[in-house]
């Protein structure tokens, strides 16, 4: 690979910038009107005040390792932006009787570094098409015009926990520790900007369908490929590339692949078991597109046809999740939803688990909001309404039995009940042994 210590000298002519928030993405650019509405409505929230979203930061190739690129924007600079630039910042100025401002600050143009990572966008008309965001500054600027901005008493809303750590790095450069201490009151923006992205727009929810739409098909090429002796990463291989093939940029998580014994490990993610016959086989992935990813689960018999006990308890998780799923619509929460979950298999358990029931071994919750995160922000004591998308996902794990079953799909609350987003991956028994037969 070449250095760029031996690059140093050369000086390059700037092109033309890409035209597009997400150049040559498969997803395009987020529509500038479902931007706007989203910073308004952050604003909205916000009253008075000063709220700051930073962008994310390139990794360094050099000594971070990065597995895919080096670089995925922070997830809510890009739901208030589509932007794809680092080093950035996003400032909203709410005020009570004065009109907002909206101030993007981005890197100015390098012709050097668009050498090594091609052409980027600077401060400019561009940004503003692509933002419309009619205020772009250069991002040299940015610390000390913010702390001008906190020159008054007010509300500083900011990320208490940035890239992992707390961001206390932020507050020291912009003075907010010291000298505008005790003048400034802090408040978690994660708090805001959660429950806004909790409802998912038109843009939003288009991209999450071909996510999962996406993911689906990934489920179904390995369950038509799946056969005993195969290793774990000879089907995450399968899925990754059908992601791939579709125009899924990355996996919105690491993907999960357990045969046997490591079906029963929630998280496993290593794949290096050889499958055995007899084995089922838990395949917990999702494709991230445009940002947005999808997290489907499904469990196969790897000889293509499950025994009468896997079968059993197979249709105990399936009538579990089909009683939590007929069951959502605006107004009940996420923890009703694992009471009825419960219940159903406590009512239905019969002597499958040596007459106790088998939610002994259901050992997680039931939902999770999904979005931009596979497990996505947002309050989860607030009751399901209208735009919200979460995960169905009971699940039984016997170790001694080497038995691992989680059934998972992702679904979207409408106004009168739901629209089930995974549909098309195989969910019953009989439709995963025929297509296997294939």
């Amino acid at each position: 690979m070449l250095s760029r210590a031996g690059f140093a000298c050369l000086v390059l002519p700037l092109v033309v910038a890409p035209l597009a928030a997400q150049a040559g993405s498969p997803a395009g650019p987020v529509p500038v009107s479902r931007l706007e509405a989203r910073r308004a409505a952050l604003l909205d929230r916000i009253g008075t005040g000063v709220a700051i979203v930073r962008s994310a930061d390139e990794k360094d190739i050099e000594s971070d390792y990065p597995q895919d690129s080096d670089f995925r924007q922070d997830n809510d600079f890009f739901y208030l932006t589509g932007l794809e630039t680092a080093g950035s910042w996003l400032v909203l100025v709410a005020h009570d009787s004065l009109p907002d401002q909206v101030i993007l600050y981005i890197p100015a143009r390098d012709s050097l570094q668009e050498a090594w990572t091609g052409p980027t966008l600077g401060p400019g008309p561009d940004a503003t098409s692509l933002t419309g965001i009619a205020d772009t500054r250069p991002s040299r600027s940015a610390k000390k015009e913010i702390r001008d901005l906190l020159s008054t008493p007010g509300t500083i809303f900011y990320y208490p926990r940035y890239g992992g750590q707390k961001d206390s790095t932020l507050l020291r450069e912009l003075g907010v520790n010291d000298s505008l201490g005790r003048a400034i009151q802090k408040r978690n923006l994660r708090a805001l900007t959660g429950n806004l992205r909790l409802i998912k727009d038109d843009d939003e929810i288009a991209r999450m369908r071909r996510a999962i739409d996406i993911t689906a098909e990934a489920e179904r090429e390995a369950m038509k490929s799946a056969r005993p002796g195969m290793w774990e990463y000879e089907l995450e291989a399968l899925i990754e590339y059908t992601f791939r093939r579709h125009g899924a940029e990355r996996v919105g998580f690491p993907t999960i692949v357990g045969t046997g014994i490591n079906s029963t490990t929630l998280h496993y993610d290593k794949g290096r078991r050889q499958s055995q016959a007899g084995d089922l086989v838990v395949m917990d992935i999702g494709a991230e597109y445009g940002y947005y990813t999808a997290d489907v689960t499904r469990t196969i018999p790897i000889s293509g046809h499950f025994t009468p006990r896997q079968r059993a308890l197979y249709d105990l998780v399936l009538g579990t999740q089909q009683a939590a799923i007929d069951s959502v619509r605006p107004g009940i929460t996420i923890g009703q939803l694992n009471g009825i979950a419960r219940n159903y298999m406590k009512q239905h358990s019969g002597d499958l688990c040596g007459g106790e029931s088998c939610d002994r071994y259901f050992i997680h919750g039931l939902s999770h909001w999904l979005g931009m995160d596979v497990h996505d922000v947002g309050d989860y004591s607030k009751k399901l309404a209208p735009g919200m998308v979460l995960t169905v996902e009971p699940g039984i794990y016997i170790p001694a039995e080497k038995t691992g079953i989680r059934i998972e799909d992702d679904v979207l609350v409408t106004g009168t009940g739901y629209d089930l987003l995974s549909k098309g991956a195989p969910r019953t028994a009989l439709e995963i042994e025929a297509l296997m037969r294939q």
